[in-house]
Order: C-alpha cells, then structure tokens, then sequence
C-alpha cells in the first residue's frame, strides 16, 4: 500500500498559502494573479519541490509545468499517467483551491517513490496556466492549450486589462518556456480538488468521486426599453429596460426550478451580472445587459433552458413594449469521467477504507479539457460548510491526506497495471 506523508503535504500547502497572502481577511486568503510575482514564487516553490524529489521539469510557452518521474521500473517511452490542478486563485480566494490538487500529485510521487512495489509508467506532475481566468481568459487556458482547444500564440497574444499580454507576463517572471505540453499523450489524468459545496461533508466522506463534469453556456441578453424621466413619465407610457429584465431573472429561475423538478436535478440556472443605463436613480432605465449562466450535465437539457430563455425573452418584449436581443457566444459541453479512472480511485479508497461517494461537479476543471483528448478523472475532498473562492475556504488536514491517499492509490494502480 502507498503510505503519503500529511506532515509533508500540509508543509508544502501552507508554505505556498504565504504567497499572495492576505492580512487583513478572516481566514487564509491569497490572491495569487497569474504572471504576478505572487505566482513567480508560487511556482518557484513547485519548481523546487519537483526536483528536491528528483522530478525533472519542463516549462512550456505558456508556462504550464511539468515534473516527470520515471521510475527504474518504468518503461521510459510509455504513456504517462498524469495528474495536478493549478496555483492561481482568484482575488481573495483561498489556499486550497488548485494548490491541494498539484502537491497531491506530488505526494503521490513522493509516496510511490517510497513504496517497495514500483510502477511500470512515468508518472507527471502538472501545474496549469491560469485555471481560474482572472487575467487573461476566461478559465482554464493552460489546458486548452495542452489540449488544442487554443494554440499557444493565441493564449499568449491575451492582455490583461492594462493591456500587457500572457507572453510578457510570464517573461518577467521566468515562466516563458519552450514546447508545448501535449495531454493526448498521457495514458490517463486525475485531478485532485476541493468540493466546493457540501454534499461530502454532509455524508461524512472522504472523497467524491466525480462521474460528470456539468456543461456550461453562457447568453448576454441586451434589453432595449426608452430612458426618461422617472417624474414625469406616467407608469402607463414607460419602456423600463430594467422592469423587463427583472421579469426575465425570474423566469430563468423559474425554468430551471421546473426542469429540476421534472428531468434533471442537476440543472443549476444563474443570472450574475446587470449593467444598467444611464444608472441614474431619477432617470427610467433605458439599456439593460444581462449574463446568464445555464449548467448541466446534460446537454439536452442546457440546450432546453437555452431555449426558454429565448421564447420568456420575446414574451417580456411583447408585452413590455421593448427589444430584447439574446446572444449565445460561449458553450463547453458536459463531460462524462473515465470509467477506469473513477474504478481506480473506487479501489484505492476500498484498500484504505475510506468512504466515498459518487457525485457530478457543478464547477468547470481542467479535467474538463483533458477528458476530451484522453481517459480522465476527478476526485474531491471535502469543503467546510462549501464555502470557496473566499478566505473562510477549509479542507481539514485530515481531509486533504484522506484523500491526497486515495490519490496517490489511484495513480500507483493506473501506473502499474498495463491497460487499466
């Protein structure tokens, strides 16, 4: 049985929390911006970490990192199995999210190096580029270039919002590289990551072993109504934009709460941004812009909300005698997880047993990316009270171990087993 070490994985995730880290917040936050400083010695730490336990690394064009392990077992030239997350956050995010999944990768090389029994492929441990699209993306960028999703001259020729661009960004930090990390060449990819939500805390369990990943589509709707006076307009001659799309919010929640009820109970339906004109407190607003954000794991499903949307759009202009334009520009697909995958991380908690459950992830992962070029998989740990992106963020150590064990069983077996 792979044996990893809690002191060893709790000394790295805490000594990489210190950069970014936020005083004056209740928790443990970090804001950790990729191709900031804070992320230079982010990385700088992973880069040692790698290497102190004899992993030689690569860093590619757009600074994805890898540490590869070859064990005098292994054969050299086969399919590796990989695994990791990322080190960026978001502003005032917390210290679990994306660096628990990459020091767990690398526990588990720790630990299978110290096993007597040793595995018959390399293994790699994969940080990512800008997983949390705060600067330069919309998310996940790092493997979508390791996937072909967006070619590397693409990804770097993104500017933040003063204009400077991912290829400088990593430049000044050292973190410019050569090549490109390829994931369709791995045998198999697990990531280790925070819940985010509740579900495992409130069943007791150590590890959530994903079976989807839930498609997202985001539509920005645009309501064109008149801007007027707000005193001298009578209620029976207004335009109001944000009248009409307040009534819109409300009929996305209520179709969504109708299809979770009905089809599909992981639908989840958000209304998150409004940009309202002139945002003037005594003018009748005459522009309103909404973001909508549609997931789930079924593809039917989104594509039916979609369509709902759009039909309550043309209703609410009708009546409200205004012009509502709903436009589709981003869709990533739901994606199932790897059968193999999911029964080795299944297998490895049975040997240690420990609980798990089944569950599907509301929130995109690189794995998302990855699962589309090769077999893939997604374990979570446990969250305190589902709170992320935020400093209250917490996985009990014990939690992070239990399942940085599960982890670490998982890839030994898909390691060490040829065609599993």
């Amino acid at each position: 049985m792979v044996t990893i070490s809690k002191k060893r994985l709790q000394s790295d995730l805490e000594t990489n929390a210190k950069f970014g880290a936020l005083d004056d917040v209740e928790g443990y936050g970090r804001t950790v911006l990729s191709g900031t400083e804070a992320n230079r010695k982010a990385r700088d730490l992973l880069v040692d970490r790698l290497e102190t336990a004899g992993l030689s690394v690569h860093i590619d064009r757009v600074g994805n990192i890898v540490g590869r392990w070859v064990a005098d077992s292994a054969d050299p030239k086969a399919a590796p199995v990989a695994s990791g997350s990322h080190l960026d956050s978001v502003p005032e995010g917390g210290i679990f999210d994306g660096p628990l999944g990459v020091y767990a990768a690398l526990e588990a090389v720790r630990a299978i190096q110290e096993s007597p029994e040793q595995p018959s492929r390399p293994i790699h441990v994969v940080c990512f580029t800008e997983e949390e699209g705060q600067r330069f993306s919309n998310g996940l960028l790092g493997s979508s270039v390791a996937t072909g999703r967006m070619s590397a001259t693409e990804a770097l020729a993104l500017t933040d919002e003063t204009g400077k661009s991912l290829r400088e960004s990593l430049e000044q930090i050292g973190y410019h590289g050569t090549g490109q990390v390829d994931a369709s060449e791995w045998e198999t990819w697990i990531e280790l990551h925070i819940e985010q939500g509740t579900r495992l805390e409130t069943a007791g369990a150590s590890g959530g072993i994903v079976t989807d990943i839930a498609g997202i589509t985001h539509c920005y709707v645009d309501v064109t109504g008149r801007a007027n006076h707000a005193g001298s307009t009578p209620m029976n001659n207004r335009q109001d934009a944000l009248a009409a799309a307040s009534e819109l919010v409300l009929t996305v929640e209520s179709a969504v709460n109708r299809r979770v009820s009905e089809s599909s109970a992981s639908a989840v339906g958000t209304v998150g941004s409004l940009d309202i004109s002139p945002n003037a407190t005594n003018v009748i607003p005459g522009d309103v812009q909404l973001g909508v954000d549609i997931r789930d794991v079924r593809r039917e499903s989104i594509e039916a909300l979609v369509a709902d949307l759009k039909t309550d759009a043309q209703q609410i202009a009708s009546d409200r005698s205004v012009g509502i334009s709903v436009e589709r520009p981003y869709m990533v697909p739901p994606e199932p997880m790897a059968r193999r995958c999911r029964s080795a991380l299944q297998s490895a908690a049975d040997n240690l047993q420990l609980e798990t459950i089944e569950l599907h992830s509301g929130a995109a992962h690189d794995t998302m990316n990855i699962s589309r070029v090769t077999d893939a998989g997604l374990l979570f740990a446990p969250s305190k009270n589902g709170i992320s992106h935020n400093p209250r963020e917490w996985t009990d150590w014990d939690d992070c171990a239990a399942a940085t064990a599960i982890l670490a069983g998982a890839v030994f077996r898909l390691a060490s087993r040829p065609g599993l």
